[in-house]
């Protein structure tokens, strides 16, 4: 299964999820029992902080797969970095080259390009959190026009 099947998969499901919350919410607020409209009140608003993370997550990969096609169809994808059987790059050997690419992000803080292979380095390097932070960066550059 492909990440993108599992990702609208999981959408599916919690909207089917928030639409059952949905109607059981209105029927607890319905009683009229202040207990009852309290849990109705929070089936609404926890779905819709869920709802709100989904969107936030599937608009990041959106974004971000659109960025890494568009730097693969200008050449620059290439990391540089030997990569395993399965074809992902080698760990140690991105962890050893993430300072070039720190380094290249620095010289051109304002291009979206440098910043997202600095994420994509860090991705290879198994440092998911400054991996993300780095591909964030990248995508409100390119909005900028950076």
């Amino acid at each position: 299964m492909t990440t993108k099947l599992g990702a609208l998969i999981m959408a599916a499901l919690l909207v089917l999820y928030l639409a059952l919350a949905g109607w059981r919410a209105v029927q607890f607020i319905a009683t009229g029992e202040p207990v009852a409209i309290a849990m109705g009140v929070a089936l609404l608003v926890l779905p819709l902080i869920a709802l709100w993370a989904l969107w936030r997550e599937l608009s990041f990969g959106i974004r971000s797969h659109e960025l890494v096609k568009r730097l693969d169809a200008e050449g620059r994808l290439d990391l540089g970095l030997p990569l395993m059987a399965s074809g992902r790059p080698e760990r140690a050997a991105a962890r050893a080259a993430l300072d070039g690419f720190r380094a290249a992000a620095e010289e051109t803080p304002d291009s979206w390009r440098a910043v997202l292979r600095l994420g994509l380095a860090y991705d290879a390097a198994g440092d998911r959190r400054n991996a993300r932070h780095a591909v964030r960066r990248a995508i409100e550059l390119s909005r900028s026009g950076g």
